[in-house]
């Protein structure tokens, strides 16, 4: 189930984290990734028929969020990785060893992330949202896959 399809969340934004896909983990060794980074609630979680990860989703109750993870493979992939380099190109001269690998990434996390909306709160409330939960399993998902981590928004890498 899909944190869209629930009254009680608000989609916020989508992080990426691509990656070679021959490092492709185990729904297992997600899971138990995960369990070590936080305090985090696991919704649902499915795998293929190799036990190979295909998607989960996460609550974070203390940071007013939820994630859905999706894994995606493929030429999609490969194309967007290209088309990054060319738009993050200009960026930090950091990023240089990063923006080279980019191209030959044909594997990706989609990382949504969405706000738990609290009863009675306005829009002139704080926002309760915590990006620590996003943060925490995109480091987790980089270190586990030697991936590289993607804002689309801010257009940077991690």
């Amino acid at each position: 189930m899909s944190m869209f399809e629930s009254d009680n969340f608000q989609w916020r934004e989508t992080y990426f984290v691509l990656f070679d896909s021959t490092k492709r983990p185990s729904l297992k060794k997600i899971i138990a990734t995960l369990e070590d980074v936080g305090q985090f609630q696991l919704k649902s979680s499915q795998g293929d028929d190799e036990g190979m990860f295909e998607s989960l989703n996460l609550l974070a109750p203390d940071d007013f969020a939820a994630l859905d993870i999706s894994y995606v493979e493929g030429e999609e992939v490969t194309e967007q990785g290209a088309a990054l380099r060319e738009e993050l190109a200009a960026g930090e001269p950091e990023d240089a060893a990063k923006l080279k690998r980019l191209p030959r990434c044909d594997a990706r996390f989609d990382i949504m992330h969405f706000e738990q909306l609290v009863d009675g709160a306005d829009e002139e409330t704080d926002e309760m949202l915590d990006p620590s939960a996003l943060l925490l399993v995109m480091e987790a998902l980089m270190k586990l896959t030697g991936g590289i981590g993607i804002d689309p928004q801010s257009g940077s890498m991690m």
